[in-house]
């Protein structure tokens, strides 16, 4: 069987140095907001070309922290893909705000600039963008846009960590970027994780103190805050698998390049740009028999994903939050299959899950 994704097999290689800083990290006696954290914090800034870094729990209050510590007037507007994952329009509504969902190029996955336009209120503050399955999203114009029209920009980077656009990383284009950094993730933890990046002092230096119960200094209190540190432990963890990220992301661009070249025509491929530099936290592939796609993978032994089978609009979360009709992310969502591409997966893995679906290909 071809797992999805086996964490214990992607984790196998780096786990002499995970024991090692898991050791240190027990033996120091400082487990939350100590050197690990400080370290790390410095490291991932680097990585992603930004001044800040700030360590959070995970990356859904990465997006809240950042959204109110925009100063928003209340209830505004913020355009967000129809598509996305539904963390992100979570964010919004948390953090006391309406989202207004945007429909996504069909090619991409991504939100559709051209879009924008149309979907802009007067009540419109901001933009949160996802940059979804490891692509950037067209940040170019997507910023021209919100500089044209006074907007904020969110970035949600949980799925992007070292993907570029014209050689810049994603979580550098907006106010802030927004990193989860859980399991699954191409720099994952080994539990909840995130962060928040940004080259604005002011919003880096409330973000500090909102992460830490509105609190820099102990017992002074400054803002309304919440818990929502990043802790030791994790840091710790993520500071050796940062280390190895660019290798990872090589890896996976590798086993990308095997699908690009073996799946048969009937099956709609990601778009490739050349000024975008993919890091295919997800292959997420489409087909108008997806259902019956996935079922024949798993009868030959793999195992695959949906991301996601529900649309945000059609969830009942959702509902009298959302309202509308969107068929284009129904669309994506009804065809979309997300096939394996882990950093514990082989090339034989990838050429015996091409050959599988040249076979469905040729049977129907």
């Amino acid at each position: 069987m071809i797992e999805y994704e086996s964490l214990g097999l992607s984790n196998q290689a780096f786990m002499t140095d995970l024991e090692a800083a898991a050791s240190r990290v027990i033996r120091s006696g400082w487990y939350v907001l100590g050197q690990e954290v400080s370290a790390f914090e410095s490291e991932f800034a680097q990585y992603i070309g930004a001044k800040h870094c700030i360590g959070v729990a995970n990356g859904l209050d990465a997006l809240i922290l950042s959204i109110e510590a925009l100063d928003l007037p209340k209830n505004s507007d913020i355009l967000v893909a129809s598509n996305t994952y539904i963390a992100t329009i979570l964010a919004i509504v948390r953090a006391g705000h309406q989202p207004v969902l945007v429909e996504p190029e069909l090619e991409t996955f991504n939100m559709d600039p051209a879009q924008l336009a149309g979907a802009m209120t007067a009540k419109t503050r901001a933009i949160c963008v996802t940059h979804l399955f490891g692509k950037s999203c067209r940040m170019d114009a997507i910023g021209a846009f919100a500089q044209a029209h006074g907007l904020k920009v969110v970035e949600d980077c949980a799925q992007s960590h070292g993907a570029k656009l014209a050689g810049q990383m994603t979580g550098t284009f907006g106010d802030a970027g927004c990193f989860s950094f859980y399991p699954t993730k191409n720099l994952g933890a080994l539990g909840d994780a995130g962060a928040v990046v940004t080259n604005d002092d002011a919003l880096a230096d409330r973000l500090r103190h909102t992460r830490n119960y509105g609190s820099k200094q102990k017992y002074v209190n400054e803002y309304l805050g919440v818990n929502s540190r990043l802790d030791e432990m994790q840091a710790a963890l993520l500071r050796v698998k940062l280390r190895h990220l660019d290798a990872m992301t090589a890896h996976k661009r590798s086993l990308a390049e095997i699908y690009f070249e073996h799946l048969p025509q009937g099956f709609t491929l990601p778009r490739r740009r050349e000024d975008e530099y993919d890091v295919f936290h997800i292959f997420g592939i489409r087909h108008e028999k997806r259902d019956e796609l996935r079922s024949w993978l798993l009868n030959k032994g793999i195992k695959t994903e949906i991301h996601y089978p529900i649309a945000p609009h059609r969830q009942k979360a959702m509902q009298g939050i959302l309202s509308g009709e969107y068929p284009v992310a129904d669309s994506l969502h009804a065809s979309e299959l997300s096939l394996p591409i882990s950093v514990g997966h082989t090339s034989d893995d990838i050429a015996r899950i091409s050959e599988a679906a040249v076979q469905f290909d040729l049977a129907h």
